[in-house]
Order: structure tokens, then sequence, then C-alpha cells
């Protein structure tokens, strides 16, 4: 039998998928390191970071999903990341700063500007 140098014969294994992940961990860990954030950057932080930016990616699919549903479209485009980023208070003020390209405008009229209310006088009054 020949020595193996003590290494045993085993598949390799990505990160992502040890921590049950879609995105990828270890590109998210190669950024954090070419990014100069921090002299170390430990085992488990782009695991975490990239456990949040899925989280947040399917939060934000799913909502624009369903704007998608709500326009009887069965394609999501820009416009509905756009009207489900607006529509969620948290999400609105996470990306406030943020341009949405042929995302367009939230419908909205002024209070100010809509007609007046006016009140009819009855035949009494004369």
């Amino acid at each position: 039998m020949a020595n193996t140098g003590g290494k045993i014969n085993t598949k390799k294994v990505s990160r992502s998928s040890k921590a049950g992940l879609t995105f990828p961990v270890g590109r998210i860990h190669r950024h954090l390191r070419r990014g100069h954030y921090a002299e170390r950057i430990g085992a488990g932080a782009p695991v975490y970071l990239a456990a949040v930016i899925e989280y947040l990616t399917a939060e934000i699919l799913e909502l624009a999903g369903n704007a998608a549903r709500d326009n009887k479209k069965s394609r999501v485009i820009p416009r509905h990341l756009k009207l489900a980023i607006a529509n969620d208070e948290e999400l609105n003020k996470l990306l406030s700063n943020v341009t949405i390209s042929q995302g367009g405008v939230i419908p909205n009229i002024h209070a100010v500007l809509l007609p007046k209310k006016t009140t009819k006088k009855s035949s009494e009054d004369h």
C-alpha cells in the first residue's frame, strides 16, 4: 500500500453548500479580503454576509413577484422591483438612495393638488 500522506480522497464540498446557501461564500470572502475592509477576515464573516444578502434578495424578489402578478405579468421587470421596494417600509428606508434604471416613479398626487370638495347649498338658504 502506498502512503497518501494521511489524506483521504474525498470530494470537495463548497462552503456555500455546507452553510446551506445559494450565494457564493468563497467569492464574498475573496471580495472582503481584496476590499481591505479589515486587516483580517474571520471564517464566519463571509458565511454570515452571504446569508444576509441571500435573505434580502429573496425578500425583494418575492415582493417584486407579487407586484408582477398584480400587474398580470409573468416576468419581473425593474418597475416591479421599484414598486416592491417603495411599498415596503423597511426596504424603502434601506434603499432610499438607490436609483433603479427603468423603474419609473411611484403614483402619487399631493393632497393640495386635488380638487376641493364643494358642499351643496340647500334651497332653504335662499
